[in-house]
């Protein structure tokens, strides 16, 4: 259960019933039977001095794009080997009131598939208060039309076996491509766990080469990541501010997860339209004015050259024009002067 009571106006404690396979959690851990019906109790406590309107969803398990298992709503598409939606077996109000300085016993359905299975159906609840919407002036900028609301919510996980039959843990590889993830260039790798099974502990070492060379442009190494049943992810190997470009190449992961080893290879390409567009959306790439640092140092030379080139161009033109006078010359110009005086 994921919660800090300080961000709440309400409290939630789970009445943990008789089948709960280990009771010392505070999450539901259940061992029931096909068909079986059952109903399971939360309490919602209020301590303040108003009624305070909780929303109740009821989701499957899934894996986010930093490996870990989530509870609550959320717009993911299920994966295509679920078998079993946790939001079709276990039904309940979608909002309740708990009233002041009182609580609410919250009760939920669960009705098994008829069908034994092995393994574990994973879900959970989510809490939330219902708050209307306030025009915060300590939440919004109204210069620049941008407002940051908090949610806060408890998750509840449900899980549900009805046999200890052991699984073989598997993973695929199922796509890689060029995305973007908080306007961040990323080249994103979609793994699968495709058994009704947690992949705890799971380690991911990928690397992005240029097809046919074994020289890494991208690494990505991540430990310590887990995978809720039947998910799949998104894992990314981030570009770390450099621009994206077009080609084709080669992406090489390893996972690692319950002493069991996966290894791909994959190739992949990225089109020229495609990175111009993800290059244009990231806002951590720095633009390289590299080349204009050059073109002025260039114009400066050039400058100079030009000045220089004018300079012994006006002193060629000023030789040219000065006169000079030979021995002769002055011989010629005293004869001159003689014939002047007589």
């Amino acid at each position: 259960m994921r919660a800090s009571a300080s961000e709440f106006n309400f409290a939630v404690k789970t009445v943990i019933p008789d089948n709960q396979i280990n009771k010392k959690l505070t999450y539901f851990n259940l061992f029931m039977e096909p068909s079986q019906e059952q109903t399971i109790e939360i309490e919602l406590r209020n301590d303040t001095d108003k009624a305070v309107t909780v929303l109740v969803d009821i989701n499957s398990a899934i894996t986010n794009k930093s490996g870990i298992v989530e509870y609550g709503r959320n717009d993911v598409e299920l994966d295509e080997t679920l078998r079993h939606d946790m939001g079709k077996i276990v039904t309940t109000d979608n909002e309740v009131v708990v009233p002041a300085n009182g609580n609410y016993m919250l009760k939920l359905t669960i009705n098994m598939p008829e069908e034994e299975f092995d393994g574990i159906i994973a879900g959970g609840i989510r809490l939330k208060e219902k708050v209307e919407e306030e025009n915060n002036s300590s939440n919004s900028n109204s210069e620049s039309g941008m407002s940051i609301k908090k949610e806060f919510a408890y998750e509840v996980a449900i899980l549900l076996r009805v046999n200890e039959n052991k699984l073989t843990p598997n993973l695929e590889l199922n796509d890689v491509f060029p995305n973007q993830i908080n306007f961040r260039n990323v080249i994103s790798a979609n793994i699968q766990n495709t058994e009704a099974m947690y992949m705890n502990k799971m380690t991911v070492e990928a690397k992005v080469t240029k097809k046919g060379s074994t020289k890494a442009l991208y690494e990505e190494n991540k430990e310590g990541m887990q995978m809720a049943p039947n998910s799949n992810f998104h894992f990314p190997i981030s570009l770390n501010g450099k621009k994206m470009k077009a080609g084709e190449y080669t992406l090489n992961l390893t996972a690692t997860s319950l002493g069991e080893t996966w290894t791909w290879t994959k190739d992949f390409k990225i089109e020229k339209e495609e990175a111009k567009a993800f290059n244009a959306a990231d806002v951590s790439i720095q633009n390289d004015y590299s080349w204009l640092i050059y073109v002025v140092i260039g114009m400066g030379i050039l400058l100079v050259v030009l000045i220089i080139w004018m300079i012994l161009l006006k002193r060629k033109n000023s030789k040219e024009k000065t006169v000079h006078y030979t021995p002769e010359d002055y011989t010629a110009k005293e004869d001159e002067h003689k014939d002047l005086g007589k």
